[in-house]
């Protein structure tokens, strides 16, 4: 299972149920990187998408504790459980995590791969994403040379499960 996410430098991701920003190529990125995929999220992230829609040509899972949640093209799960169990009927390889924190915090233990935008800013946040860098779990196995947007500068890291 694959997670991915974009972070500041202090390991970031979000404000106010927002992300800390928008490149434009990053967004290309995620779109190339999960298309035809099943992407894994919290009822917030789904919510936070234009129109509150799925994701198109993806698999769309959604955790929410409410019972009565009910949201078309998307299959609803209630429980980290619930949801190992769901992506279980995929090939690992085309599941990814896609936020938000607490969804990233309790599935990161069932991944072996994360595909971190890592941002060097630092942002006004609330939420934050576990620094794969201090946990001796995971392992940083290839970075891209560095981009560029306006005055940003950030690169794609993938990280690897290692124990």
């Amino acid at each position: 299972m694959n997670l991915i996410v974009a972070v500041d430098k202090n390991w970031a991701i979000g404000k106010d149920n927002k992300l800390l920003v928008s490149i434009p190529q990053d967004m290309k990125y995620f779109r190339e990187t999960t298309k035809n995929k099943i992407v894994a999220m919290g009822r917030k992230t789904l919510e936070s998408f234009p129109g509150e829609k799925p994701l198109p040509n993806r698999t769309n899972i959604v955790l929410t504790k409410d019972k009565n949640y009910k949201k078309e093209d998307v299959t609803i799960v209630h429980s980290i459980s619930e949801m190992v169990e769901e992506l279980k009927k995929y090939d690992p390889e085309d599941v990814y995590i896609i936020g938000g924190a607490m969804v990233y915090k309790e599935m990161l233990p069932y991944c072996t791969k994360a595909y971190i935008t890592v941002i060097d800013h630092s942002y006004d946040a609330d939420t934050y994403f576990p620094n794969l860098d201090i946990d001796p779990e995971w392992k940083k196995t290839a970075i891209s040379e560095e981009q560029t947007y306006f005055d940003l500068e950030y690169v794609y890291t993938i990280y690897e499960r290692v124990k």
